[in-house]
This record gives C-alpha cells, sequence and structure tokens, in this order.
C-alpha cells in the first residue's frame, strides 16, 4: 500500500471519528474522499478534499469541518504539520522519516515497485492497430500501434487481465481494390506494361513482390480468365503478404497481439488457428481461405519464433499449428446474421426512414426505408442503418457483430483506439456495445491524434517504397525504436503530434527520450564509480537492492534529496491513476519529471562537494545516496518497461 492509500485510511478514520461523535452523520460517504499531492509543493506533502466531499452532509461550512479532521490527523505520528487552504482543502505535512520508508519500500520490491492489483484480474479487451491490410503500416498508425501497447502494459502492471487484439478487415471494398492491385503486379510480374496505376487503386512498389508471388505460383494461368475466377485467389494472396508485411512492422515495435480475428469470419464459419503451447490465435474464415493451410503467416510466425522447442529450432512447422471450429454461437456460419437476429428479437432494429440531417453531413443517410439499430435509445444522436442500398451489410453492422464477439468471449471491459478520422463513429458503437452486453459491457475508444512527421522543422517528403506515405520501418529504420515509442506517447493520444526526426535523436534536455535513458545510464555509471568507495557493492540489482535497504537512510537529509524521495513516492499512485484513465501518456511525463530532479541533484554536487553521490571518506554516507539513486533507477526502469522503451546501461 502506497502512501497516497494508507493517508486516505487515515484520513477515512478521523472522518469515522468524527462520525462517532456526532459531527457526522452515521455512515459517511468515504468514496468521494481523495488524498493527493497538493498543486503546490510549499503547501505541504499531502493534501485532501474530504472537508469540501463531506460538509453538505453535515450541514458544516467546509473550513469549520476541515479544522476538526485536521485535528484527527494532527494526532498522527507521521504528521508534523496540518494547515487548512482555499475553500477548505487541508494540508498535510509528514516525517521526512515517510519518505525514507518510502524509499526502501521501492528498494525492496525492486521491478515489482509501483505494481496493484486494482483490476482484480478483471478481463479487458485492448483492440488497438487494426490497420487496413493493403499496405505497409504508417506512421500515423504507428502511434496508434505504441499506445495501445502501452496501455496494455499499464493495465497490466495494475492487475489486470489483458488481451491484446487486432481486427483483419479483410472482407470489403478495400481488399478487392487491392486485388486488383495486385493483379496487375501479377501481369507486370509476367513481362506486360500496366502503365500508370489508375485511381482507386493501390500504386506503391510494395506489391510488386505479391505479383512476383503469383506469377511464381500460378504462371500465366490466371492472366485470361475473368475476374470473378481469379479475385478471390489474389485477394488471398495479397491479404496474407500483407498481414505479414504488418507483423512485422509490429515486430519492429516490439509489438506483440494475442488475437487476430478476421472480419470475413463474421459472416462464414469461425476457425480458431493456434500454435500448440501458445502464441496468437487467429479467428478465421474457413469457408474462404485460412492463414495457416500451407500459408505465408504461419510459416513468418514460426520464424518469428524459431526457438519454439516444438520445433527443435527448425523450420518445419508441420503439426504446430491447430484449427477447431469456435464452440458455440462464434461458430455458427454467419455470426454477423445471428447477432443482428438477436438485437431483432430484443426489439432493437426495426425499418423506417431516417430524418434529413439538420446543419451537419451524416454519411450514411439515405431517403430510403431501410434496416435500422435503434442506436438513440443507448445514448446516439440518430439510428444507424445496418444495409445498404444493395443489400450488402454496413460496416457498422460487422463492428456490432465483432464487438459482441469480445462480449461472447468474456470481456465486459473492450478499450478501441482508433484514428482522428473515426471520431464520429465512437457513439453509435458505444451505443451498439450497450445493446448487445444489456448494458453490462463497456467501451472505451481512445482516439488518437495525427502525426505530423518532420524533419529539423521541414515535412518529409512521402515514401518512395510506399508512394503515398512515410511508412513505420523507414521511421524505425532511421531514429531506433525506443525514440519512436517514448515520443509517440509524450503527449496525450487525442492532442496532435509533430516528430521531428532530427530532434528525437539529439542527446539535450530537449529530447525528452535521451534525456530519461541518460538518467538511468547515469545511475548506473555512479554504481561503477561507487566501487572504489564501497568494495563490495553487487553489480546485480537484486543483490544491490538487498544491501542498500539497509543503507542509513537518516542520513538524507537535504531537501532537494527529500524531493527526490516523494517524486519516487509517487510512482504507485500515478500508475493506479494512469491506469484508471486508460492514459499511459502520464507515464511519459513522470518520468521525464524524475529524470529532470535527478540530473538537478547530480549538477548541484558538482558545486557542493557534500551533495555529490560518492564521498571519498564517508562510506556510509555513500551508501545513504546510493539507495536514492537505487530508487531512482528502480522507477525509471519500471516506467521506461511500461512504455516499452529500453533503459540502457550506458550511452556513447
Amino acid at each position: 500500500m502506497n502512501v497516497f492509500s494508507r493517508f486516505t485510511g487515515h484520513v477515512c478514520a478521523a472522518v469515522e471519528t468524527l462520525a462517532q461523535a456526532g459531527v457526522l452523520p452515521a455512515a459517511p460517504d468515504l468514496s468521494r474522499i481523495v488524498v493527493e499531492p497538493p498543486r503546490d509543493a510549499g503547501h505541504g506533502d499531502l493534501a485532501t478534499n474530504a472537508a469540501m466531499a463531506l460538509a453538505k452532509d453535515a450541514g458544516l461550512k467546509p473550513r469549520d469541518l476541515a479544522e476538526r479532521i485536521a485535528a484527527e490527523l494532527a494526532k498522527l505520528p507521521e504528521v508534523t504539520k496540518t494547515e487548512i487552504a482555499g475553500p477548505g482543502f487541508i494540508n498535510l505535512t509528514l516525517d521526512a522519516a515517510v519518505w525514507r520508508a518510502e524509499l526502501a519500500e521501492a528498494i525492496a520490491a525492486g521491478a515489482d515497485y509501483g505494481r496493484s492489483n486494482l483490476g482484480a484480474g478483471a478481463k479487458v479487451n485492448v483492440e488497438y492497430v487494426s490497420a487496413n491490410p493493403t499496405g505497409p503500416m504508417h506512421v500515423g498508425h504507428c502511434r496508434g500501434a505504441v499506445f495501445g501497447d502501452a496501455l496494455a502494459n499499464l493495465l497490466e502492471f495494475a492487475g489486470y487481465a489483458v488481451t491484446r487484439e487486432y481486427y483483419i478487415n479483410d472482407a470489403g471494398a478495400q481488399v478487392d481494390a487491392l486485388a486488383r492491385s495486385a493483379f496487375l503486379r501479377y501481369r507486370e510480374a509476367l513481362g506486360e506494361k500496366i502503365g500508370p496505376i489508375p485511381d482507386g487503386l493501390y500504386p506503391g512498389d510494395y506489391l510488386k513482390p505479391v505479383g512476383e508471388l503469383l506469377a511464381r505460383k500460378y504462371k500465366g494461368a490466371l492472366r485470361d480468365e475473368p475476374e470473378s475466377y481469379w479475385l478471390p485467389k489474389v485477394r488471398q494472396v495479397a491479404v496474407e503478404m500483407m498481414i505479414v508485411e504488418i507483423l512485422k512492422d509490429l515486430d519492429a515495435l516490439n509489438i506483440r497481439h494475442q488475437v487476430f480475428f478476421s472480419e470475413k469470419g463474421l459472416t462464414e464459419r469461425l476457425l480458431k488457428f493456434y500454435r500448440d503451447g501458445g502464441g496468437p490465435e487467429f479467428y478465421c474464415a474457413s469457408e474462404s481461405y485460412n492463414f495457416f493451410e500451407g500459408g505465408i503467416i504461419r510459416d513468418y510466425l514460426m520464424r518469428l519464433h524459431i526457438a519454439d522447442e516444438r520445433t527443435g529450432g527448425h523450420s518445419d512447422v508441420s503439426g504446430v499449428f491447430t484449427s477447431t471450429i469456435v464452440e458455440g454461437e462464434l461458430g455458427q456460419p454467419n455470426y454477423l446474421g445471428a447477432a443482428l437476429e438477436k438485437l431483432l428479437k430484443d426489439g432493437l432494429i426495426y425499418n423506417g426512414r431516417l430524418p434529413p440531417p439538420k446543419g451537419e453531413t451524416i454519411e450514411d443517410w439515405e431517403d430510403r426505408e431501410q434496416t435500422l439499430f435503434r442506436a438513440t435509445a443507448f445514448g446516439d444522436d440518430v439510428d444507424r442503418p445496418l444495409k445498404k442500398s444493395d443489400g450488402s451489410y454496413t460496416y457498422f453492422a460487422s463492428d456490432i457483430a465483432y464487438h459482441k464477439s469480445k462480449f461472447d468471449r468474456g470481456f465486459k471491459t473492450m478499450i478501441d483506439v482508433w484514428g482522428a478520422d473515426h471520431g464520429g463513429y465512437v457513439k453509435r458503437m458505444q451505443a451498439a456495445v450497450k445493446a448487445i452486453s444489456g448494458g453490462s459491457a463497456e467501451l472505451d475508444v481512445k482516439i488518437v491524434q495525427l502525426v505530423k512527421l518532420l524533419r529539423a522543422g521541414e515535412p518529409v517528403k512521402m515514401s518512395k517504397r510506399a508512394g503515398e506515405f512515410v511508412t513505420l520501418r523507414e521511421v524505425v529504420d532511421e531514429v531506433g525504436r525506443d525514440a519512436v515509442r517514448f515520443m509517440m506517447l509524450y503527449r496525450k493520444n487525442d492532442a496532435a503530434l509533430d516528430f521531428d526526426l532530427a530532434k528525437v535523436i539529439e542527446q539535450s534536455r530537449d529530447n525528452p527520450v535521451f534525456y530519461v535513458q541518460y538518467a538511468h545510464a547515469r545511475s548506473q555509471s555512479i554504481f561503477r564509480n561507487a566501487r572504489e568507495v564501497v568494495p563490495g557493492l553487487p553489480t546485480n540489482a537484486v543483490e544491490r537492492g538487498a544491501l542498500l535497504t539497509q543503507a542509513p537512510l537518516e542520513r538524507l537529509e537535504d531537501a532537494a534529496e527529500l524531493a527526490l524521495m516523494r517524486r519516487i513516492a509517487l510512482y504507485p499512485r500515478l500508475v493506479e491513476a494512469a491506469a484508471l484513465a486508460h492514459e499511459p501518456h502520464r507515464i511519459a511525463f513522470y518520468l521525464y519529471e524524475l529524470a529532470s530532479e535527478f540530473h538537478a541533484f547530480w549538477t548541484r554536487g558538482n558545486d557542493a562537494p557534500h551533495l555529490r553521490f560518492i564521498i571519498q571518506n564517508d562510506p556510509q554516507m555513500t551508501l545513504a545516496r546510493l539507495a536514492l539513486v537505487q530508487g531512482v533507477v528502480t522507477v525509471l526502469a519500471s516506467g521506461l518497461a511500461l512504455l516499452g522503451v529500453g533503459a540502457p546501461e550506458e550511452m556513447r
């Protein structure tokens, strides 16, 4: 239990004491009480809103109630000062021993410091990336990928059971356009002159390998056949190759999903493919194609996990993958139709006309009788169409069925990470999730805003390979995975982001990822140099932590030392708050602040020798300061791991 949780308990106990004395009503509502750092560090160590939260129930002015609560808190041995501020905040100043104890706790807990059971094992589905399998990932996809992965890390650290999922949009017009584009590259591979790629198709050179593979596989057999014959064959190969490209892009960011769910499978019987002993699961359509029946994806995944003991380190993958029909409703031949049939029985689908839009454009409005979902019954602005004029299902209908599959797989908490162009889609999907779950499930949609790619302030030109955008892998290859991941998280997800390729590799305070990683590397250099004064200082982090928990922490009395301890102690609370808010950027901000305080303390030691971390003639003070450094290292390494960023031992 961290210091903020403990003092929340102390404040609640003080309130209950006042309730027993008749000052407050019996059984006061303690859920509204918050203990947090004050906005101004000069106001103390902790602040609570207890008086303002309960004053109305007590029939007292907030400041009057605050004085009574503060009087109870002043009896605690850890509290050295209480103060009433503003409309009724209670500020507490704590004995320095509290912060030394927190430092010792951080060192003793090591990599588990900040880990909590907040989620109590609750299942959470985080769906992120889900880029259309029509080409390589670009820098815009990158932000959503990093955000979703860091959020999943954060939720796992806070005690949730997280499933990382990717929705494969392998049905509809965009994959048909992909197949037609790949067919042109197939003809090109056979020696034809195809000329410019027509509008509406994909012009990038990344489809040339698809055409070459088709030419090797089919020779000229497809060239003179009607589209109805070659389209499904070309589409299968093209989609598989594009998914492999996407998997490689994700691997460059060290991102691995646990579940891949095919949109096409919603209208055909679902097969679940998985690797014996672990690995990702694929929910695929059995009656059109699957990704493992001699498929490209199967071979790629095995190369990705080549050390799997079942293959003995070899590339022979026969018998490693298993497939089964998904049990229950998910396994029926038309899951989408079954999902909509249930909504129809529940009275949530009807035939009707939508009124013309007022003052705004609604892209799916048509002046005709159509099949509609009662989205307004669940908070949406208008009811939503489920079928197009040609009788085919809308994307929204497929999305309803897909989210019902998540609910049927046991997820009552769903988090979707979407691009900025999907903001208008949020209300209808939240309405749909309420409908398909009977109100028992929740969908939180996190919108990631656009990324503007710059180099020294100038816009970056489009990629030669992709033709229309800069690919994710080009960016990772140029600046490195750590820089990409950290900087994609150093803005709140719904704020636009300028990503400057030149600035993210600068070695300066203005480059946050360098500044934070340098703090970790600098800490390690202190340990290396300290062995002259403390010869037995272990190199192993766990053993070093065990030694430093016994350091004379009472020697740490300087205001800057105490400030660093307070900053370290804030980490467990920050993890829980970030997890509850689904905001991993808070971790990045915190790490930069911690690094800044650490670097500032280092600098002070240059001017004031008694504040240096290593005191040549005082091994005990050196041990105490090394314990402070160990606390910094512990939190830096933990926070960087949550962001998926490395914690270097040294930087060159």
